[in-house]
């Protein structure tokens, strides 16, 4: 089983790539929902970078006072930067991770560990908790992509 790769027409009977599939639906959703929080956040703060966002809110020089920077909206902006940061790099080397032939077990692991950690990172940085936790979650998740990483290189480099 070492070393080989799947075939696309099992992917469908693939558990390995069932399971990506499902925690990778799980990571990208939450990290489209950090664009809902940050819509939320620019409202309730009538914080807005775009002149014709504000426009429910007055026109002219009364509008103005809207187009304005509010740390809260920069804070879930910040934590959703570091979603595309982390997650990006997941959904590729994950997949490439699934195809590469690891065991379920293995596999789940390292998905249900960086999920979790994606999840506790926005809970962290929401809240906000105080460090070293936020920091931590972002380690842990990060280590998860780069196992994948080693694991898709060593199966189709046999490093």
């Amino acid at each position: 089983r070492r070393g080989k790769m799947a075939k696309s027409t099992q992917l469908i009977d693939n558990e390995v790539f069932r399971a990506y599939a499902t925690y990778t639906a799980i990571v990208l959703l939450k990290m489209m929902l950090m664009s809902l929080i940050t819509a939320y956040f620019r409202i309730t703060r009538k914080a807005f970078v775009n002149p014709e966002d504000t426009a429910s809110f007055g026109k002219g020089e009364s509008a103005k006072k809207f187009l304005r920077t509010d740390p809260d909206v920069e804070r879930v902006r910040r934590g959703h930067l570091n979603d595309l940061e982390n997650i990006v790099p997941f959904v590729g080397i994950g997949l490439l991770y699934a195809l590469s032939g690891p065991e379920l077990s293995t596999a789940l692991l390292h998905f249900r560990i960086f999920t979790g950690a994606r999840i506790f990172h926005t809970f962290a940085y929401l809240i906000p908790l105080p460090q070293p936790g936020r920091g931590l979650s972002w380690a842990v998740g990060y280590s998860v992509t780069f196992s994948m990483a080693y694991k898709v290189l060593k199966t189709a480099w046999l490093l």
